[in-house]
């Protein structure tokens, strides 16, 4: 939608870093990040989720609004997302700090995708991340990365300290600009690791 652009736009000029794309992502983008997402996945957890682009493609694929937990930085994007969603959970915070989040019934997730910017984080907060995000993650849940480089977001060492694998499960030249997405989850011969390991430094 044209006003999701302009926010978007607007946004990306305030905090180029943060952003990191002048527009939101395509919807070529959007079916490849959520390919493997059905109604039976159970609570997804969406990082940077910006006007909402994988979020509508989540509830398109079966998830339920309830199911769906938004972590998004930007006060403006998280107004406007509480208001396209009202039935999701919306929570204006770091997603370095996605440790901290609690789930009613202790709920374990099925899946996060991120919209977030990794490439331009240090690797302190991208193990943060990472970490928090496999503290709720169920014994096979995974965590999906887009990215504009040419290779994975996440460092090898960073996926071999925390235990992980990454695989290259699609790319999209329809996207602006084109993109790649990767599957990341647990390595199979390591056991999940304990949650207070990575920490953040101030």
């Amino acid at each position: 939608m044209q006003n999701d652009f302009w926010m978007f736009f607007r946004s990306w000029l305030a905090a180029p870093l943060r952003v990191a794309a002048v527009a939101p992502s395509g919807s070529a983008l959007a079916r490849i990040m959520t390919q493997d997402i059905t109604s039976s996945t159970g609570p997804v957890i969406e990082l940077g989720p910006g006007t909402g682009v994988f979020t509508a493609k989540l509830l398109e694929r079966g998830v339920r609004p309830e199911d769906l937990t938004l972590v998004e930085y930007g006060a403006n994007f998280a107004r406007h997302l509480e208001t396209r969603f009202p039935r999701a959970r919306v929570l204006r915070m770091d997603a370095a700090r996605l440790g901290d989040i609690e789930f009613r019934n202790d709920a374990s997730v099925g899946a996060v995708i991120s919209g977030l910017p990794l490439l331009s984080m240090p690797d302190h907060k991208v193990i943060a991340i990472l970490d928090g995000a496999f503290a709720h993650l169920k014994p096979g849940g995974a965590f999906y990365q887009f990215t504009y480089g040419p290779r994975c977001p996440v460092a090898q060492p960073i996926l071999e300290g925390l235990g992980l694998s990454a695989t290259h499960i699609g790319r999209t030249m329809l996207n602006v600009p084109p993109a790649a997405v990767y599957r990341i989850a647990r390595h199979p011969a390591r056991a999940p690791r304990d949650r207070t390991v990575a920490t953040i430094s101030p």
